[in-house]
């Protein structure tokens, strides 16, 4: 069976994320949709909350488990027999930072590959900081993200 992971702090998950996760989904046997937790970094939401908002977003396809970590992703994909990360590239700047990630990974395990997916045109300039700006300012995010993060905003 081959296992993606598809690692993010989704605060919140955004539609250019499930676009990234629906072409994978088609690619492998299994996704998990990790929340991969960084403790040091302030997020607008708990980690109860973002799961909650990941697994609705998720429930119809069949394919896609949504999972925690808060150890690199490298040792939970080996943890759970998976050989591939899968990350989003939106622009040329993040292909730096994936760059830099990408051999990081490749230093702690180098059994593990990345698989890269360009955003599609409508949700390349989507980003959870850009999000959570939008809904600050009072601007109707709901063509944005999945209805869970637009429920969840609701209790904000």
């Amino acid at each position: 069976m081959r296992i993606g992971i598809y690692p993010g702090s989704f605060d919140p998950i955004t539609n250019g994320h499930m676009d990234i996760l629906k072409r994978a989904a088609a690619l492998f046997d299994k996704v998990i949709l990790l929340l991969a937790v960084n403790p040091s970094k302030k997020s607008t939401f708990s980690v109860e909350e973002r799961l909650k908002m990941m697994k609705e977003a998720v429930k119809d396809m069949p394919n896609v488990e949504v999972d925690f970590t808060s150890g690199f992703t490298v040792n939970y994909a080996k943890k759970v027999g998976s050989s591939h990360i899968i990350r989003g590239l939106r622009a040329v700047t993040d292909f730096e930072y994936e760059f830099q990630l990408a051999a990081a990974n490749k230093f702690v395990d180098s059994d593990v590959d990345m698989v890269f997916l360009m955003a599609g045109q409508t949700t390349s300039f989507i980003s959870s900081s850009m999000i959570n700006e939008l809904h600050k300012n009072g601007a109707d995010i709901s063509p944005l993200v999945p209805p869970s993060v637009v429920e969840a905003y609701s209790h904000l």
